[in-house]
């Protein structure tokens, strides 16, 4: 069964990414360059748009120099 909305889990990720680049004050261009991946990708996950992997979402907590399950947190 396919889902029509994203998850909770999914928003709260993309708003504990999005928060932590922002206090970086890194632009979202920069960022994924950084982690070598595709800005409109890590775009769409920062925005909720996007399903992402378990790898990813490690590539992003390795750029933002926090454990991955902080992403994870609801704040």
């Amino acid at each position: 069964m396919k889902r029509t909305h994203p998850g909770e889990l999914r928003t709260i990720v993309a708003t504990n990414i999005r928060r932590l680049r922002h206090e970086r004050g890194v632009s979202q261009q920069d960022f994924a360059l950084t982690i070598e991946m595709d800005r409109t990708y890590f775009g769409a996950v920062e925005r909720g748009e996007r399903n992402v992997s378990i790898d990813n979402l490690e590539r992003i907590a390795l750029g933002l120099n926090v454990p991955a399950w902080q992403l994870l947190k609801d704040s």
